[in-house]
């Protein structure tokens, strides 16, 4: 049943709302009751399924590990409103963490495994972690922080402990502590650069989480339609807001299977889908051009996967049509999201539990129980269907802000309560989504955030660059990548783009890594001395810069 209309003109605003009709949604319930809400029903039923390993653990075996891991944090002295870090791959210990931080009352941040040590310090004192849950395997990285140490596998350092000690706690401490969570308190902290500037921390809420998993798979006829037969594949990494909130989250609220697998190898995976039958497969544009490119593909049966769901970048027509050619099956769409907007804004209607014909390219139609609007970037006015301008979006599910940063958060959620995204597009006359641009400075290396203002600080650390710029390069592979253009400093004409790659290699993650450096006289500046990326982006498109 679709609304009568979907565009409604306020004030002479032209807002957009999802062809589904609104919902409700629990907001008053805390996280983890929201996701294990009817545990009698199904606690039997397989929840996690460790793919190394093959180690199942039911729903109520994740439920009972969250609240004792709770009681190991009121144990340690973890207090309410405190940050929990997790440094691990997908396993079985990072939802525990998590969902045992959410029963605490506690934020949990993740960071990316294989951020350098300096990158994992930076996140670590901004958010003012009072514990790493970590491996072996990380600990070199880990060593020199402030913050207690938890291993999840034999902690060979003095003054680490188990995780054991976490999860063989009492569950009736818990209790005993009477935690009371109201639905504004955060409970995830992702690290997101927004739409400018360097990573930040956004405080992600009881409410707004549950606001966005119902958004997705509640109602009878879900937007995104997981069941409780449904096997999810889970490789792409939690630390990352799509996996954590529309696999993990999502498919706890579900009552699915999910399967953790700790890293990408495209064989591997389609074994595991023949050996899993994986039915829902979340997926990000290289993961989807590796299995379009896989010469083994005819090898396995992959007929159990009925939804193949892209996100984390645009999904090129051209890749989405091979896709469909090799899976005629599987019913193939994107979503699109933002960290700080929760992260769904629009999901293909082709995944709904009564699917609707979407088009190619299209990014779905905004989700239930909120608001979209385009905005023209220069005047502010919202735009009607088919008119490019800035996607914002307004409802209970958008961050609280970031981490103490108001201006910031300012800047990105206005007075009336839209979360400004930065990113172009348009909506069609079928309500569809389209992204055209990107407003903002932040490049997207397979889904990963890279923020030009982040390496750029780093290149001015070089004694022989006088000033310095960051601007995405298009890549066929990674989608794009990090290009400098650099001013060397007075007397310093020998510096070379080996040297300055080398500089920037040693400091920073895989993706965050430069990719070609150009020398330049002078770095476009606005007036008021913003870097013109617009004008570098140029130079790009023109070829090689002079």
């Amino acid at each position: 049943m679709a609304l009568e209309t979907s565009q409604s003109q306020q004030h002479d605003e032209f807002i957009f709302r999802s062809k589904l009709p609104d919902i409700y949604i629990p907001k008053h319930l805390p996280l983890h009751s929201y996701c294990f809400e009817n545990l009698s029903e199904f606690g039997s039923r397989p929840c996690l399924i460790n793919a190394p390993t093959g180690v199942v653990f039911t729903y109520h075996d994740v439920e009972l590990t969250a609240r004792k891991v709770a009681s190991g944090l009121i144990k340690l002295g973890i207090q309410q409103g405190e940050v929990i870090m997790i440094l691990l791959p997908n396993s079985p210990e990072f939802v525990f963490t998590f969902l045992g931080a959410s029963y605490r009352g506690a934020m949990a941040t993740a960071a990316n495994p294989f951020f350098t040590a300096s990158e994992i310090a930076k996140q670590a004192k901004a958010s003012n972690a009072k514990l790493l849950i970590t491996q072996s395997s990380y600990y070199e990285k880990v060593k020199d922080l402030d913050v207690k140490v938890v291993m999840v596998d034999s902690p060979q350092e003095e003054g680490c402990m188990h995780f054991s000690e976490l999860s063989d706690a009492d569950e009736n401490e818990l209790e005993l502590a009477e935690v009371k969570i109201k639905g504004d308190d955060a409970v995830a902290l992702p690290y997101s650069s927004g739409t400018t500037g360097m990573p930040k921390g956004v405080m992600l809420t009881h409410k707004g989480l549950v606001t966005s998993i119902g958004q997705q798979v509640d109602g009878d006829n879900p937007n995104l339609y997981y069941n409780s037969e449904d096997v999810i594949l889970c490789v792409l990494p939690l630390f990352h807001i799509y996996s954590l909130n529309s696999v993990l989250l999502c498919g706890l609220r579900a009552k699915a299977a999910i399967l953790l697998m700790p890293k990408f190898d495209v064989n591997a995976l389609l074994s595991l889908v023949q050996k899993h039958k994986i039915t829902i497969a979340p997926v990000v544009p290289p993961i989807v051009l590796a299995i379009a490119k896989s010469p083994d593909l005819s090898n396995y049966d992959l007929s159990s996967i009925r939804v193949l769901k892209s996100g984390g970048a645009p999904l090129g027509k051209e890749l989405e049509d091979t896709l469909r050619a090799k899976f005629p099956n599987a019913r193939l769409g994107q979503g699109y999201g933002m960290t700080e907007a929760g992260p769904v804004l629009t999901m293909s209607l082709a995944f709904a539990k009564e699917p609707m014909d979407v088009k190619p390219g299209a990014c779905g139609t905004v989700v239930r129980n909120a608001e979209m609007k385009i905005v023209d970037p220069e005047t502010g006015h919202s735009l009607p269907r088919n008119q490019s301008g800035e996607i914002c979006i307004r409802g209970d599910q958008i961050m609280k802000g970031y981490l103490n940063d108001e201006e910031a958060t300012e800047r990105t959620i206005d007075k009336e309560g839209w979360l400004h995204t930065g990113d172009i597009g348009y909506i069609d006359d079928d309500d569809e989504l389209f992204i055209v641009d990107r407003l903002k400075e932040l490049i997207k290396y397979k889904g990963f955030q890279v923020a030009p203002a982040e390496l750029e600080a780093l290149l001015l650390t070089h004694p022989k660059i006088s000033d310095a710029a960051v601007v995405p390069m298009k890549d066929e592979a990674a989608g794009e990548v990090p290009v400098a253009f650099v001013v060397r400093s007075n007397g310093y004409t020998d510096t070379t783009e080996d040297e300055i790659k080398q500089f920037i290699s040693k400091q920073v993650v895989f993706y965050k890594r430069i990719n070609r450096v150009f020398f330049i006289d002078a770095i476009p500046k606005s007036p008021s001395g913003k870097i013109l990326r617009k004008d570098l982006r140029a130079k790009l498109a023109a070829g090689v810069p002079n």
